[in-house]
């Protein structure tokens, strides 16, 4: 798998993910959405984690530098 998120990308998620475990843990998203944010949450930690977004590659979208071959 080639890098095809950039440092922001990759920042922003984690930020997102942190804001809505956070909103979670504190019960201001109860239930099922609450549920649903979590597993986006945790999709977008480990895609920030491996610096790889799938649904990135379906749509051609890299947000990293480009690399000198």
């Amino acid at each position: 798998m080639k890098k095809n998120m950039g440092n922001a990308d990759r920042i922003i998620r984690i930020i997102i993910a942190a804001a809505i475990g956070l909103l979670y843990w504190k019960g201001i998203i109860p239930g099922t959405l609450g549920i649903v944010l979590s597993i986006l949450a945790v999709v977008f930690l480990l895609t920030s984690l491996i610096s790889f977004c799938p649904l990135y590659t379906i749509f051609g979208l890299k947000t990293c530098k480009i690399e000198k071959e």
